[in-house]
C-alpha cells in the first residue's frame, strides 16, 4: 500500500517512447514540474500529451517541447509558448485544440469508464464539421485536419459526440499526499490535476508534503488513493507566476 518512491527518475523510468500522457496544471498553476523534469532528463521522446496548455518556453511541458520530445498535443489553450506556435505552424507538432470544458470531461469520462458523451460545445463550428488543422505541411498546407463529429438531437437541441481520453500515464501535482495515495490540492492548483489522475492507467503524483495514512481527514480528501500508483516528493519552491501585476501607487 505504500506508494512512495525514492525519486522522480524512478517514477518515470518505465514511460516508453510514444506514450500518451495526461498532465495536470492550468497555465503555470499546479504543474507537475518535478516529474516533467525527470522525464526530460530520461530522454523519452515521441510523447503524445493531453494537457490544458503546454507551459512556457523554459519550464514545465515547455522543456519537453523545446527538446523535440512531444509529437502531439491535445489542449484547449495554446498560451504564450512561442516554441509551441513555431513547431505547430512549421509542421513539427500535431495539435488537437479542444474546448476547455470538453477536455475536462473527456479526461473525467476516461477515468470513469465512459467511452464517449454528447455535449453542445462546438455545435455549428468547425469542431462539428471538421477541417481544423491538426498538422501542417512544411509548405504551410494542411497535412492533417480534424474529422467531422457525430451529431444527435436531444430535447430539440443538437449535441456532438466526444470520445473519452484514457492515458497510458498521468502526471499530477498535489499539495498533500498520504502514503496510500489520497490527495489534497491547494486552491486553484486543483484545476485539471484530479481529472488527469483519473484518466491515467498509471498515475504518478508529486506532492509537496507526504504524511502517514490517517493524517488526512476523510472529508478533506480531494482524490482517493485508488487513482494513484506512485508518489514522489516535489520541491515546494518550484513554482512560477505566469503574470505578475503590481499596484501602482499615486
Amino acid at each position: 500500500m505504500d506508494k512512495v518512491l525514492g525519486s522522480a527518475a524512478e517514477a518515470v523510468a518505465d514511460i516508453p517512447p510514444g506514450a500518451l500522457l495526461a498532465v495536470g496544471g492550468f497555465g503555470l498553476c499546479g504543474i507537475p514540474s518535478t516529474l516533467i523534469a525527470a522525464l526530460a532528463d530520461a530522454g523519452t521522446d515521441r510523447l503524445r500529451v493531453v494537457s490544458n496548455n503546454c507551459g512556457v518556453d523554459d519550464w514545465g511541458l515547455g522543456l519537453l517541447l523545446r527538446a523535440g520530445r512531444i509529437s502531439r498535443m491535445t489542449s484547449s489553450y495554446v498560451g504564450e509558448n512561442k516554441e509551441f506556435a513555431r513547431q505547430y505552424l512549421s509542421g513539427e507538432l500535431e495539435v488537437e485544440l479542444t474546448p476547455q470544458g470538453t477536455l475536462a470531461e473527456r479526461l473525467r469520462a476516461g477515468g470513469s469508464g465512459i467511452p464517449a458523451f454528447f455535449t453542445p460545445a462546438g455545435v455549428g463550428t468547425q469542431v462539428e464539421t471538421g477541417g481544423l488543422p491538426w498538422r501542417y505541411a512544411p509548405d504551410g498546407a494542411v497535412a492533417l485536419a480534424s474529422p467531422p463529429k457525430e451529431v444527435r438531437e436531444f430535447g430539440g437541441r443538437r449535441y456532438l459526440l466526444e470520445q473519452a481520453i484514457s492515458a497510458d500515464f498521468a502526471l499530477v501535482r498535489a499539495e498533500l499526499a498520504d502514503r496510500h495515495g489520497n490527495l489534497v490540492f491547494h486552491a486553484a492548483a486543483r484545476n485539471f490535476n484530479p481529472l488527469a489522475a483519473m484518466s491515467g492507467r498509471l498515475t504518478l503524483v508529486e506532492a509537496e508534503r507526504i504524511v502517514e495514512p490517517g493524517e488526512i481527514p476523510p472529508d478533506a480528501v480531494h482524490l482517493a488513493g485508488v487513482y494513484v500508483d506512485r508518489i514522489v516528493r516535489a520541491d515546494p519552491a518550484d513554482k512560477r507566476i505566469e503574470r505578475r501585476t503590481l499596484l501602482q501607487e499615486d
